[in-house]
């Protein structure tokens, strides 16, 4: 446990100083997007769950165990604007020492745009679409708790006449202590690059650093998730326009961003009701969507997401809803089929 805290500490440190633009300023950013309702219901930005639903290992490598062996899990996500997302995940496994393959796919379809010229004069419509192909592994270190594993993704991006193709790689540890149901995760994703680019521009890919504990409470079914995500940039802060106030001399003044403030925007908190049971209900909260999306002088509980898992025979059922704004939210719809008879 010493040495888990040491690197937690570690990480930490090394976040407050490395520095990588997010937000908008990366290519393949589908790659960010929860890939599943379980997930989104918890917040969007979970690596802590380690289980049967194989879907988990397309987040966190480190995650793929024997016990997703012959599963099948499906997902789809109707976005915004007509925009839709799914994913795919499959384990095989050849026997119980741990060697136990994980495929999956992620896709999203931007749906159909009105083509103008230079003019804004009609032309053709064109549509955009993309989608990743991986495959991963872990390994359980012998006669230790410790886990690690490896997603590797090969990404077809095709928007209008444009077409990109690019390889990454997410890297996982996981760590586990059984008698006090506790759990930890470091996941560094999206490392890679351009194989080819839209129009000879290369641009970078949204690497992102997670960190994330979990532990189940031991007179409670509740499992409580806590993820720090986004930690290779700690300054996430923004100006925002609405909050920028005048002085009577002219000056102009707005939000000091604090320490804890900072904080909280890497934050993202979850909790589920009746874990691994026939039913479960679940809740989370993602301070940096709920602090981006907010309107000022208004409620309207941007950052949080809820959904539930209904267990029947091979089936298992997911539901997250997610709110985002007044004028949109997010439902995500998904499946894991146990595929031995």
């Amino acid at each position: 446990m010493k040495q888990l805290g040491l690197v937690f500490w570690v990480l930490m440190i090394t976040s407050f100083f490395s520095y990588s633009q997010i937000g908008g300023k990366h290519t393949y950013q589908f790659l960010s997007l929860s890939p599943s309702p379980h997930q989104a219901a918890l917040g969007s930005k979970n690596i802590t769950l380690f289980g049967s639903d194989p879907i988990h290992g397309l987040y966190n490598p480190a995650s793929i165990n024997p016990e997703m062996g012959s599963r099948l899990s499906m997902n789809y996500r109707p976005y915004f604007s007509g925009i839709n997302m799914g994913t795919a995940a499959y384990v095989h496994t050849w026997d119980r020492n741990f060697k136990a393959v994980h495929f999956g796919v992620q896709y999203i379809d931007y749906g159909s745009f009105d083509g103008r010229d230079e003019f804004g004069n009609p032309t053709e419509s064109f549509s955009g679409n993309e989608i990743a192909l991986s495959g991963g592994y872990a390994y359980n270190i012998p006669w230790t708790e410790w886990y690690v594993g490896t997603n590797l993704k090969f990404i077809s991006s095709t928007l209008e006449q444009y077409q990109s193709f690019g390889m990454v790689i997410d890297l996982g540890v996981y760590y586990k202590i059984p008698s006090i149901e506790f759990e930890a995760a470091l996941v560094v994703k999206n490392l890679g690059t351009q194989l080819t680019t839209y129009s000879g521009l290369k641009e970078s890919l949204p690497l992102e650093i997670l960190i994330g504990l979990s532990q189940e409470l031991e007179f409670l079914p509740l499992r409580w998730h806590v993820t720090f995500q986004n930690l290779q940039d700690w300054n996430l802060s923004y100006v925002n326009e609405n909050l920028i106030t005048s002085s009577i001399d002219g000056g102009a003044s707005s939000e000091n961003t604090s320490f804890l403030k900072e904080t909280l925007q890497h934050l993202v908190l979850g909790a589920e009701l009746f874990p691994n049971r026939l039913f479960s209900v679940r809740l989370g909260y993602n301070f940096r969507r709920g602090e981006e999306l907010r309107i000022l002088e208004q409620r309207n509980f941007s950052g949080f997401s809820t959904g539930l898992g209904i267990t029947l025979k091979r089936f298992r059922f997911h539901y997250s809803y997610a709110r985002y704004t007044t004028a949109g939210n997010a439902s995500v719809f998904g499946v894991t089929i146990d595929m031995n008879p």
